[in-house]
Formats: structure tokens, sequence, C-alpha cells
């Protein structure tokens, strides 16, 4: 699988649609299904999550992550 860094741009509605999914998944321990551009990611119930603020000359940026290794790497 190639390397990949996407950004996508959501409405306020769609971003917050898509994390109240994502936070329900969390609640039950379920993976987690999402397109970003054309790709379907399936997030596992074994990902870690963080928080990183970043500041820099009067601008902020605020990511919350998430983090996984495919299951067939950890294998190796």
């Amino acid at each position: 699988m190639e390397d990949r860094d996407i950004e996508k741009t959501y409405t306020k509605e769609e971003f917050v649609s898509k994390l109240r999914r994502l936070a329900d998944c969390i609640e039950k321990n379920e993976n987690f299904r999402i397109s970003v551009a054309g790709e379907a990611l399936y997030v596992p119930d074994r990902a870690t999550f963080s928080i990183e603020h970043e500041r820099s000359e009067g601008s902020h940026e605020l990511e919350f992550q998430v983090k996984w290794e495919d299951s067939n790497f950890l294998d190796r």
C-alpha cells in the first residue's frame, strides 16, 4: 500500500455527523468505517486516540487523531 496524506474539508454538519458516528463506535468497542477521498477505511477498535494542538503566528490547529497499525503489518 502506498503512502498517502490527504486533508478534506467538510461542512460543520458533515463533520459533526462523522464525529458522532466515530464516538458511537468507540463507546461500543466497534470498528468504524469511513470513506476519505474515495477510499474506504476501517478503523479497528484497537486504535489509539490523541488530541494535538499547534500554534504559530496567530494561527491555531486542533487535530483529533486516530492511529492504528494494519493487522497484517502486526503479524510480521
